[in-house]
């Protein structure tokens, strides 16, 4: 039959919720108001709300409403809610629920590791899908007291519980999840089932305080008197040592060791039970207890029979007095700190020949006697346990080990307590370092013992070891470390020791030694935006990793700074190298490889191996070419869209036009474009150079194709009657000129003079027509391209005879000219001279015989 939970207020309307996790909704006859009405129960608490309907009823009252929830410790709210016949809903009244969340499922203990005699840490775990719950409770028994507390500080099912007592048996540990709601300030709580196993946990108890030894000589005289001789009396009560085991490496016990049959009462808590066992004292030690109160005291000794014992495999005596005298060892410690709930106190003694004995006595018992028959190195412990209860057995942390040494003189050497101090290591090469540290006074007569270890064994692998001298732990009697690597990192602890005692250690000194550093960093670029690295290492040295750094300046934060481009593991090899990607064209780098070692700060070496370099440019790309007025406008582009000049290591470009002359020039990296004066009619091959102070580079050569030029300033210098000498300047490059005469006609047919070609400025044209006008053209050929003509007009002249015969011709018309000039000023002068002699008269009269005589007339008249 499944258990139910009732809740319900002063009216009658009831809601109870079953251990299956049902609501389980009921409607009272004092519920219904109408027949009429409908009544319909409202759920919230989930992430909808969910409405039922009461099935219909006249005089019984409808069955109840059943609800499956979801969520396990979550509350709900059930509201009744009656709907009239005019569809009118009201709220009747609302009960509050809380399902109970579910039980947790394991659960597991375990020591707190920084406080094991206080603290725990519970894990549990439970279902965590659909369950609720805010605290926990945990119910336990300790010792014989019942406690419960609820907790709430779980993280992922786990929590620190600090607050138990030293060396108390918890039982029956049990774990409840606890939901809580408050609603109209009422408090519903509801508790989860148990359904794990009950847990029990012992805590470690507290170790007994001030733990002392004393070494007492025992009288030569009598111990000689007493051995062998011994009363019963003087042998530990079995009521002081409750248990005692004795454990040796050696199968082979001398007969002549004396040896003591003592019943003892066990409480063997490894296997928690009782048993009584017969145990034999070793042969060299006997023992005593005394209890803290003084009352009765126990001592230890030879048993009677002794001699009995001590014969050899003849059955023979051997009255041999024993070379050393025993010495008492008293044990003194004070009980734990309370609160500690023990019960008795473990004795381990130990010798250097792997004898050990192992006591056990009471909680009442303080004191420790024991009587030690060989010397040796001893070591001594007691520690506290805690038996009592149904849990395991637990013994406390052992606080301090005992050590002192006893010398087959009987002499004791106490246990050094003293360390070294100020412990520092000085390092004098790449291969050696000096040790020193600071003691006290007593104990300046000690030796010490310096321990080196190298710690970079222990981060290596195997295979990759470059350091082998100190991987495992090297002890010397001298402060002066050698045979060290460079690179390797050792740490150095330092004992002081007074015969075979050794002090405890001092504090652990970590030293590093510098690395060499690579050698032979070389270069080797790939391009404008990559290089590889090479690089050496010397043969003797050890190192964690190569850190490849490069220093330039970064456009995008505006700063200059070494950065980490790469690490690369240690390795066994001597070279390495790595590549260089992504770099900036015509960018200045400085790049640095160091060894870096292990260290607290790490070593690194060395700032020095770097090298530099100027990564070169990448080619320009040559976007438009333009020829006008004799003048090539070239015009190119850079790297992307976003690269930066103002800081790369560009110096300037350098265009170059090469054809039958080659024609540079600088331009400044700022601009990026160019005029340049080409002489026309030639075939170019034009580049552009991106030039640093270290490289170059190129782009792809454009081939341009200049139109010749016509010749200028044509004269003709010289014509004749057939022939005309036609004179230019010649411009541009040229391979030959076509020049070409046609007789200038009125439409008639004229006579077509074939081309003429030369090959210089200057040419001759014959065979022409004397007195004749000419239209000369001449044209410019380069590379089989003609260029536009140029024209001149010339004239032939006319037929021309001999000189001599043109003088004399010219000379007799002048003569004949001459003379018909006179004969016509004579005959003008005559027929004035008639008519004047006409106008003055007959009386007039000439004489001409006079004129003759007075020479006044020409001598041919």
């Amino acid at each position: 039959m499944k258990q139910t939970r009732t809740y319900h207020n002063a009216e009658p309307f009831q809601v109870t919720v079953r251990e299956d996790n049902c609501i389980i909704v009921s409607l009272e006859a004092s519920d219904v108001v109408s027949s009429s009405s409908v009544y319909v129960v409202k759920i919230a608490g989930e992430s909808k709300n969910y409405f039922f309907q009461f099935e219909e009823f006249n005089s019984t009252l409808p069955a109840p409403v059943v609800f499956s929830a979801k969520y396990h410790g979550l509350y709900y709210i059930v509201t009744l809610l009656v709907v009239n016949s005019n569809m009118v809903s009201k709220s009747a009244r609302s009960i509050t629920v809380l399902t109970k969340p579910l039980p947790v499922s394991s659960v597991s203990i375990y020591d707190y590791k920084p406080s094991p005699e206080t603290g725990v840490l519970f894990e549990i775990q439970y279902p965590e899908k659909y369950n609720v719950f805010t605290r926990v409770n945990i119910s336990y028994w300790e010792g014989k007291d019942y406690r419960t507390m609820l907790y709430k500080d779980f993280f992922k099912g786990k929590t620190v519980f600090n607050h138990w007592l030293p060396g108390i048996c918890y039982s029956n540990i049990t774990f409840q999840l606890v939901s809580e709601a408050t609603f109209n300030k009422s408090t519903l709580v509801e508790y989860s089932g148990i359904q794990h196993e009950p847990k029990q946990h012992r805590t470690v108890p507290y170790p007994p305080r001030n733990i002392s030894v004393q070494i007492v000589p025992i009288n030569r005289n009598n111990w000689e008197e007493h051995s062998g001789n011994f009363a019963e009396e003087s042998f530990m009560g079995p009521q002081e040592i409750i248990k005692k085991e004795k454990h040796s490496h050696f199968s082979d016990n001398p007969l002549e060791i004396p040896a003591v049959n003592t019943t003892a009462v066990s409480a063997d808590y490894r296997h928690n039970s009782t048993e009584y066992e017969t145990t034999s004292q070793p042969y060299w030690w006997s023992n005593e207890a005394e209890s803290s109160e003084g009352e009765e005291e126990f001592v230890n000794a030879l048993s009677s029979d002794y001699e009995a014992n001590d014969v050899n495999t003849f059955g023979k005596l051997t009255p041999e007095p024993p070379s050393f005298l025993p010495v008492q060892m008293v044990v003194t410690w004070l009980p734990p700190k309370p609160p500690t709930a023990f019960d008795g106190f473990h004795i381990n003694i130990e010798r250097e020949d792997n004898f050990t004995e192992f006591l056990t006595v009471s909680e009442d018992t303080h004191k420790f006697v024991a009587e030690l028959k060989e010397p040796g190195k001893y070591k001594l412990s007691v520690t506290t346990f805690s038996s009592s209860g149904s849990c395991e057995v637990r013994g406390s942390q052992s606080s301090k080990t005992l050590s002192f040494y006893i010398s087959p003189t009987g002499e004791w050497i106490e246990e050094l307590t003293e360390k070294p101090q100020h412990v520092t290591v000085t390092v004098l090469s790449s291969t050696t370092a000096l040790t020193s540290w600071t003691a006290s006074q007593e104990s300046g007569g000690n030796s010490t013992i310096v321990s080196v270890v190298s710690l970079t064994c222990q981060k290596q692998k195997e295979s990759q070891r470059l350091e082998k001298h100190y991987c495992t732990e090297v002890n010397s009697s001298s402060s002066l470390i050698e045979n060290l690597v460079p690179g390797a990192q050792y740490q150095v602890v330092v004992y002081l020791r007074k015969g075979p005692l050794v002090g405890p250690p001092s504090d652990p000194v970590t030293f590093s030694i510098v690395p060499t550093g690579i050698k032979d960093l070389t270069l080797y670029p790939l391009g404008p935006t990559a290089v590889i690295l090479s690089w050496n290492r010397p043969f003797l040295g050890v190192f964690r990793k190569y850190v490849v750094e490069m220093f330039y300046f970064n456009p995008s934060t505006m700063t200059s700074e070494w950065t980490t481009y790469y690490e690369i593991a240690a390795t066994v090899s001597l070279t390495a190298s790595v590549r260089i990607a992504n770099l900036l064209p015509a960018w200045y780098y400085n790049f640095r490889v160091t060894m870096v070692t292990w260290g607290d700060p790490e070593l690194s070496c060395c700032d020095s191996s770097t090298i530099s370099f100027i990564t070169a440019p990448v080619a320009p790309e040559i976007t438009s070419i333009e020829y006008y007025n004799h003048l090539l406008y070239v015009t190119w582009t850079y790297g992307g869209d976003g690269t930066d000049l103002s800081h790369s290591r560009m110096l300037h470009w350098m265009v170059i036009a090469e054809g039958k002359k080659k024609i540079k020039k600088s331009v400044t990296r700022n601009v990026m474009t160019a005029v340049l004066s080409l002489p026309p009619g030639d075939i170019y091959n034009l580049s552009v150079t991106a030039c640093t102070e270290r490289g170059s580079n190129t782009s792809l050569p454009q081939l341009v194709k200049l139109e010749p030029a016509p010749p200028k300033s044509l004269f003709a210098v010289n014509k004749t009657q057939t022939s005309v000498t036609l004179l230019w300047v010649e411009e541009g490059v040229a391979d030959f000129f076509e020049v070409y005469c046609q007789q200038a006609g009125s439409g008639q047919e004229t006579k077509v003079q074939e081309p003429v070609t030369v090959s210089s400025h200057v040419v001759t044209i014959s065979s022409l027509t004397p007195a004749t006008s000419y239209n000369c053209s001449v044209t410019t050929f380069s590379h089989n391209s003609p260029s536009i003509p140029t024209f001149i007009a010339v004239s032939t002249m006319v037929t021309e005879m001999n000189p001599n015969v043109v003088v004399i011709s010219v000379l007799a018309i002048l003569s004949i000219l001459l003379i018909g000039l006179l004969l016509v000023t004579l005959v003008v002068l005559r027929r004035k001279h008639l008519q004047m002699a006409r106008e003055c008269g007959a009386g007039t009269f000439v004489n001409f015989a006079s004129l003759e005589r007075d020479g006044k007339l020409p001598y041919n008249w």
